[in-house]
């Protein structure tokens, strides 16, 4: 399962520079708006000291981890909704992402324009959150248009089934339709994304996505925690709490991107950095998602899987391969902080702590398993 995670933001805030960092890609990050015009898209590994560690237990020939794709969306403007910009682009991407980062720009430099002549992270979220409300609004109101055919046409044919689904529905959006006209951008994204929480079938909307928002602060700020008295900084954290705010510097990761691991680490060092924007963005990402990952691993290969919290053990099977589902009898599961321990399977199996999980078992964050299947 790999993440589908979209950057957003008003031009020039650092997405693409941000990006290319990121995937360690090379797209264009100019000084004007709409520099990217597609987006673009690139996948990048889930960094995890734990497959290295397996690897080298198992003396892995190769390593498959964890995967995240990052979409670099063109930059919006106000107006988007109504086409203006790139806007019904942007929003069509929008709606593909599993979850939505919201850039801000949290640095001052008079060298970089601004589309808005100044720097503002809370109204440039609320600048984007207007427009995603507002391609809801038009959505809704065509889906109501829908709904009236498609009741009219249930009642005339007597399925009563159909009428209580359709009246369902037509109930949830008009519920939705006051939530989306809230002055409070923040206010929008969750109650909207809580309200569809039901076992009510409706179209997709851009305010329900998940969302975490960037801090995209300056080099000198970044170093040795600095932005802690950045003020854009400490708005963000004021207005949504510090879960769901990650403070990054695009500059820094740009230049650790383009240097060798030896190198990196010296800067990091130098900087007193200890996590670097992209370890914390897939770490709250997969927390926002509920993602776990769990293990697979020999003497071929140590490879990482991304599932949802919560998975059984034949539908984790399944990520594997679908044979493996169909087919499932059992797993021996063990957690890999035991074999980390312990220090070889020969040794796991000795302490008595490899399990055998059958069809219920809830597959746990480091669990690694061989899956025992017949088809």
């Amino acid at each position: 399962m790999a993440l589908h995670v979209g950057l957003v933001g008003l031009p020039n805030v650092g997405k693409s520079t941000l990006f290319n960092a990121l995937t360690k890609a090379s797209i264009p990050a100019e000084n004007y708006p709409f520099c990217t015009i597609d987006p673009h898209v690139a996948v990048t590994e889930v960094p995890d000291e734990r497959l290295k560690k397996m690897a080298a237990i198992f003396a892995s020939k190769k390593i498959i981890p964890a995967t995240v794709q990052f979409v670099d969306i063109a930059g919006l403007v106000k107006g988007a909704a109504s086409g203006e910009g790139l806007g019904n682009k942007f929003l069509s991407n929008v709606m593909e992402t599993d979850l939505i980062l919201h850039v801000v720009r949290c640095f001052e430099d008079k060298d970089i324009t601004h589309v808005a002549n100044h720097v503002d992270p809370l109204s440039d979220f609320e600048t984007i959150v207007t427009e995603l409300c507002l391609k809801d609004m038009e959505s809704l109101e065509k889906r109501l248009k829908k709904i009236d055919m498609l009741m009219k046409k249930a009642k005339s044919s007597g399925n009563a089934q159909e009428v209580k689904t359709l009246t369902a529905e037509q109930e949830l959006l008009h519920t939705l339709q006051p939530l989306l006209d809230s002055t409070d951008a923040q206010h929008v994204m969750t109650t909207v994304a809580s309200a569809l929480e039901n076992d009510v079938t409706t179209i997709p909307l851009l305010t329900a996505k998940k969302f975490l928002v960037v801090a995209n602060v300056g080099e000198d700020e970044f170093a040795e925690d600095g932005y802690t008295d950045n003020t854009h900084y400490q708005a963000l954290i004021n207005h949504f709490g510090a879960d769901r705010v990650i403070v990054a510097s695009a500059r820094i990761e740009a230049e650790l991107a383009q240097m060798s691991e030896e190198e990196a680490a010296e800067l990091k060092q130098d900087l007193g950095i200890t996590q670097t924007g992209l370890d914390n963005i897939i770490r709250t990402a997969y927390q926002h998602l509920g993602l776990i990952t769990f293990f697979t691993c020999g003497p071929k290969e140590a490879h990482a899987w991304s599932i949802t919290k919560g998975t059984k053990a034949p539908a984790a099977a399944g990520t594997i391969h679908s044979d493996l589902e169909r087919g499932f009898i059992c797993s021996e599961t063990y957690h890999c902080s035991d074999l980390f321990e312990a220090g070889s399977e020969a040794a796991l199996k000795q302490s008595g702590k490899i399990r055998t999980e059958g069809k219920e078992y809830i597959m746990q964050d480091g669990d690694t398993v061989h899956v025992r299947f017949n088809v």
